[in-house]
């Protein structure tokens, strides 16, 4: 990144609440991704972070934010209420399309554990806004019966070792009838704290959304 790339602290006005986020634009970018984190996770999920800094060095945005309050997320229930996440990411997609750094950013989600599932459901909700979607460690399942309604082009990062959550990706890529690919990340457990596999999922990751968000003849493109 350059000295010129464009940061911004946003707070999302929700009722009574506002959600708190970094915008981070650089230089040349024509796509943005919004993250919607997993249970117990924020804005400063170090994991996230690290998968954004290389999604900077491919000039795509990115848009970390808390998905709950302080309080809210003390409330143990909260991190798993999927219906509520789904909520707080259509208003925050939304609300980020009406700024005027991001109108013309074409936007992506990239969900990390069940965040995954709330990114999946306002992707549906969201067909016409919404044009790539990144899972890692991600629990697609808890959305499954969404799954067939997805248009976009869907990449599932999963660890080798995450033997569960594995086979619930397995199940879901099944069903999805949209352009996918189920990556395996060799020696990776779910966390990806293994040498090298988070920078590996990163890496993917950036790659998906460079061919479907940057790239405008993505359709003479195929990742390998």
């Amino acid at each position: 990144m350059t000295n010129s790339t464009f940061r911004k602290i946003i707070s999302i006005p929700i009722g009574k609440i506002k959600l708190e986020g970094e915008l981070i634009i650089p230089n040349h970018s024509k796509s943005l991704v919004i993250f919607s984190h997993g249970s117990g996770s924020s804005r400063f999920s170090t994991r996230n972070n690290f998968v954004a800094k290389e999604l900077h060095k491919q000039n795509i945005s990115t848009f970390l934010f808390d998905l709950l309050t302080k309080e809210e997320d003390e409330l143990y229930s909260n991190r798993f209420n999927i219906d509520l996440l789904t909520e707080r990411l259509i208003i925050a997609t939304k609300y980020m399309s009406t700024l005027q750094e991001c109108s013309e950013l074409r936007i992506g989600y990239f969900g990390a554990s069940t965040g995954a599932a709330s990114a999946l459901r306002a992707a549906a909700s969201l067909p016409k806004m919404v044009e790539a979607l990144v899972s890692r460690g991600g629990r697609p399942d808890l959305a499954i019966d969404i799954a067939p309604k997805i248009k976009i082009p869907t990449l599932l990062i999963v660890g080798e070792r995450d033997y569960d959550v594995l086979n619930l990706n397995k199940e879901v890529y099944e069903i999805l009838i949209c352009e996918k690919k189920l990556a395996v990340i060799p020696g990776a457990t779910h966390l990806f704290e293994e040498q090298g596999t988070l920078n590996e999922a990163a890496i993917i990751a950036a790659d998906w959304f460079n061919i479907f968000l940057q790239n405008e003849k993505k359709e003479t493109i195929t990742i390998q």
